[in-house]
């Protein structure tokens, strides 16, 4: 993953022939900030770095949307498929969260690394159905979601689940989101 430098963003930025503040306006943070972000005096928090850059993609006329970073092939688990099969998906594949589906494969949860180190005590967590493991906290959006909006939702859940038509298209973590704010 590779991340703006300093740099990049003051180029970027006077390369649309923004102000500082007109930036700031735009990202919604003082233009102090973006002066000292440029300076390379501070490093901003990962949503504030990913608001500059969504402001600066803007006015470019490139807003990036949850069709643009989400995850289309899509490995979940049913409610009552076990624990121990959710592990081995997530070893696999190298995922930290899958979501879960019910009998009709809608979307009903999520199941995550921190929530399986949650119930580590249980004797025979493997053997345990998924369903008494998920967290049944998740956020949906639609295809034309914005980054900025599928960020707030990654501040309260650990991915956003993409639908299109009530049917389960995607999936978005915050390293998703992470990997286009260059």
């Amino acid at each position: 993953m590779e991340l703006p430098t300093p740099t990049d963003l003051r180029e970027r930025r006077k390369g649309l022939d923004l102000t500082q503040s007109e930036l700031a306006d735009a990202a919604e943070v003082s233009q102090p900030l973006i002066a000292r972000i440029e300076g390379g005096d501070v490093d901003p928090r990962l949503s504030t770095l990913r608001r500059i850059v969504e402001a600066l993609n803007e006015a470019e006329g490139e807003i990036k949307r949850a069709e643009d970073v989400m995850h289309e092939e899509l490995e979940f688990v049913r409610m009552d498929d076990s624990v121990g099969r959710a592990i081995d998906i997530m070893g696999e594949q190298g995922y930290s969260q899958l979501p879960v589906v019910d009998e009709r494969g809608t979307p009903v949860g999520l199941i995550s690394n921190s929530d399986i180190r949650l119930h580590r005590e249980d004797r025979d967590i493997e053997e345990l159905p998924v369903a008494e493991v998920m967290n049944e906290s998740y956020s949906t959006v639609g295809r034309d979601a914005t980054l900025d909006s599928i960020d707030n939702l990654l501040e309260l859940h650990d991915a956003v689940i993409v639908k299109e038509e009530g049917e389960m298209v995607g999936i978005i973590t915050e390293a998703d989101i992470a990997t286009h704010l260059s």
